[in-house]
């Protein structure tokens, strides 16, 4: 569907603005690097009428009115520039740079792979990889794949933590072609050719768009729990004595620097913790790859069928027969101190300690 009712399809509206006589309305869509402009009716309730649109350049983010009214201002945030417009003709008065480009060319490429659903990575114009992982983190949705029921993961520290998926399905990016070219996305590809099922052969190198995308993808970051900033609660610190405990067991699967056993080599491993149980649909189960646990506070909905909604739910309700570890003799107050240990994740650099110990980073 790259049209409805007349309309071309727009992807991930980004930002708005509205003139100071509100009279006309913006929106700019980060995903097909449009600009909609549209009248605004206030008779007995007010209604937008679309006017026209503009393509503005890549990746626009910001949109902002001047106080007359007569000039607006589109931000495109991976042409790394402002351009002014008129608002009247929505002809382009004059370009501003921002700043210098600080990726280097093969992750700029991947990044405007990954934000854009216009081909090749879409046929439709409805969808882009940022659409779920806006600036690599998850949406916080749950979505109904092929596959079952799969809430959207965080891309942080994603390099350090192959395979990908929670069925663990794919073991590098590059196995993202087969989502591009199916029905999801449908679009064109990277790759010119024959492309390796996933988990088979390695598609790494039949495409320098697609390692770009590959290298972007591997470019994101844990940063610091905003409930760690002086250091661990007291009650952090006891939930942190219980999770590293036999008691618990959390640790028997939630290891090393990144609180996984998910980490890039030949050998996959995943586990049966219960949960499949909880999702009917379920294709690839009952086993799970293990997700980190770092920056999990901000990840919101949990497990691979997104129904627990706080973390509390993880170590409770959905804890079937203390598969996912031993909390079924807890107290409250020992789940509110595992919580706390939890949203207080990471309170250091893992990095450090990922090179300490020899682990592999995966780059592109």
């Amino acid at each position: 569907m790259d049209s409805f009712r007349g309309a071309r399809v727009t992807c991930n509206p980004w930002d708005t603005a509205i003139t100071p006589d509100g009279k006309t309305f913006f929106v700019v869509f980060a995903g097909t690097d449009d600009l909609y402009v549209s009248n605004v009716i206030d008779d007995d309730y007010r209604e937008l009428t679309f006017r026209d649109s503009i393509n503005v350049g890549a990746n626009p983010r910001g949109v902002r009115v001047s106080p007359d009214g007569n000039t607006f201002y589109v931000y495109n945030a991976l042409d790394f520039e402002i351009v002014a417009y008129d608002t009247h003709s929505l002809s382009r008065l004059a370009t501003i740079k921002v700043t210098e480009n600080p990726l280097s060319e093969e992750v700029l490429l991947g990044k405007r792979l990954f934000y854009t659903a216009l081909q090749p990575m879409t046929s439709r114009l409805w969808i882009s990889c940022a659409s779920c992982h806006p600036d690599g983190q998850p949406d916080g949705k749950t979505w109904h794949n092929p596959e079952g029921l799969r809430n959207t993961q965080s891309l942080a520290g994603m390099a350090w933590t192959h395979p990908i998926h929670w069925s663990a399905d794919r073991d590098e990016v590059q196995d993202f072609e087969h989502t591009i070219r199916g029905p999801l996305m449908q679009g064109k590809g990277l790759v010119r050719g024959k492309l390796h099922e996933s988990l088979d052969k390695p598609n790494k190198g039949l495409s320098e768009a697609l390692d770009a995308m590959a290298a972007y993808s591997n470019t994101h970051d844990f940063t610091l729990s905003p409930y760690s900033k002086n250091g661990l609660s007291s009650a952090a610190q006891r939930g942190r004595q219980l999770f590293f405990s036999k008691q618990t067991q959390c640790a028997t699967c939630h290891s090393g620097p990144f609180l996984t056993d998910s980490v890039p080599s030949e050998t996959i491993t995943r586990h049966n913790v219960g949960t499949a149980v909880d999702n009917p649909g379920e294709k690839m189960g009952p086993e799970y790859d293990t997700p980190t646990l770092l920056g999990i506070y901000r990840t919101a909905p949990y497990l691979s069928h997104g129904k627990a909604q706080t973390l509390e739910e993880v170590l409770t309700t959905y804890n079937h027969d203390d598969q996912h570890g031993k909390t079924s003799q807890l107290s409250r107050q020992d789940i509110a101190d595992l919580v706390e240990f939890l949203k207080a994740l990471p309170y250091e650099d893992p990095v450090p300690q990922a090179n300490a110990a020899g682990l592999i980073k995966v780059t592109n």
